[in-house]
């Protein structure tokens, strides 16, 4: 069973990051008829925090028109990324998980493998046309012993982006092949020797899985009940040793960056130390807003493939709004998770955001888009988006940090690609099947 999720969505339907909040137009499913009477109830809900930095105002506009169309009052908590998937451990353990709660895609299936979340088929099918309008990427990380648990929501995807003013001064286009990459980095390492030419974070995984997928590897494959790692196949160790590379055999990285996070790597390209990276389709506006001399010298392309002309995939993040099963009133639930999810609401958090919907009819215009920080992670959302591997025990491969402690491996010196490889891929295998 491959986990990779190629293409994501029909071409022609894809999310514009910075899209303006309809107020009509819009083509979305049409929903089910009939008012969920929630008099004298509150719905619990937990929103992890930062996503909207300043999220008052929206939570103030969907809690009362919730409350004005079913009666229901809504109590919405905001909990940090860093905290979350503890107190959402403790919280099932002890009965006291809220009505709804964003959950991450890649926590969605250990929640529904604990028995803490309801399925949503049967509310999502009584939506007429919403079951085809879900964004698959994210629908297929929802879904869990072929039942959906997690409403598709809001979606991020990585992409290439650069310093546009660097490559025009250089005469360079945008990288369309590996070798391009290589090519571009050789000559700005000689003009501009101060900057990193690629950042090679050590402690960033999904920066890593492109170049897997890309080289025609895989992150793990499921066969039966049984999950196998292939970091250290053919495929993939050409694609890590590429990625590796930029480091150890060009230098376009810095021994410093063996421990960055993402956030590290923007934080040296908003400071002018960095002149190509792979960051988030969510990111453009907070690198300006950052640093307010970069406007317009941004550029933006998807991940290229070894060849011209091909895109190596990139992990499609974000996050579904799961329903717990001690919630009282299921329906009351469900139409507080489809306003948020589908319609008015759902543009207006991705126009906040700059993340994408979850739905395909809240995104027809990023592809038609000339903005050259949309159009690129349109396209590498629609052609190359994927997803790692859909099971609960994942979260324990990350909470180990296998692919970061291989990448730091071969970035420090300590391990060559092979022994890396063959290492993470025995623990990674051991972690999916416990």
């Amino acid at each position: 069973m491959k986990n990779r999720i190629l293409p994501v969505i029909a071409l022609g339907a894809v999310a514009t990051l910075g899209l303006a909040a309809c107020s009509g137009g819009s083509t979305q499913p049409a929903a089910s008829e009939g008012p969920v009477d929630g008099k004298g109830q509150t719905l619990n809900v937990w929103i992890m925090k930062g996503t909207n930095p300043d999220a008052t105002a929206f939570y103030d506009a969907v809690s009362a028109e919730f409350e004005e169309k079913t009666g229901a009052k809504v109590k919405i908590e905001e909990v940090q990324w860093a905290d979350a998937h503890d107190r959402f451990v403790t919280s099932i353990a002890g009965g006291t998980t809220p009505d709804i709660a964003e959950t991450g895609t890649t926590w969605t299936a250990e929640f529904a493998d604990a028995g803490a979340l309801l399925a949503l088929d049967e509310y999502v099918d009584a939506e007429k046309g919403l079951r085809d309008d879900l964004v698959e990427g994210l629908e297929v990380a929802g879904t869990y012993g072929e039942e959906l648990y997690g409403m598709p929501w809001y979606a991020g995807v990585r992409s290439i982006m650069y310093r546009a003013d660097v490559f025009e001064e250089l005469g360079l286009s945008a990288p369309e092949s590996w070798d391009d990459i290589v090519a571009a980095g050789e000559a700005i390492k000689a003009a501009k020797p101060e900057m990193m030419a690629y950042a090679v974070p050590g402690d960033a995984e999904f920066l890593v899985y492109p170049w897997v997928w890309g080289a025609g590897g895989e992150v793990a494959t499921q066969k039966g009940d049984t999950w196998t790692s292939e970091l250290d196949s053919k495929e993939s160790q050409e694609g890590i040793q590429f990625y590796t590379d930029l480091a150890v055999k060009h230098g376009f990285s810095s021994a410093g960056a063996t421990t960055w996070k993402e956030t590290d790597q923007r934080d040296a390209f908003t400071q002018g130390n960095v002149a190509m990276m792979i960051s988030g389709s969510w990111t453009p506006k907070s690198l300006v807003e950052a640093n307010p001399e970069l406007e317009g010298k941004i550029g933006a392309a998807v991940i290229p493939g070894q060849k011209p002309g091909t895109i190596s995939p990139s992990v499609l993040g974000g996050s579904h709004l799961s329903v717990f099963n001690t919630t009282k009133n299921p329906e009351l639930a469900w139409e507080f998770v489809k306003m948020m999810t589908v319609g008015d609401f759902a543009e207006k958090w991705a126009a906040e955001t700059g993340y994408f919907p979850g739905v395909q009819s809240a995104m027809e215009e990023a592809l038609a888009s000339t903005d050259p920080l949309v159009a690129p992670f349109a396209k590498q959302m629609v052609e190359g988006g994927a997803s790692v591997p859909v099971t609960p025990n994942f979260g324990a491969v990350q909470a180990k940090k296998t692919t970061n402690a291989m990448i730091q491996a071969i970035l420090s010196g300590q391990k060559d690609v092979a022994t890396a490889t063959k290492d993470a891929a025995a623990e990674m295998t051991e972690l999916l099947n416990q």
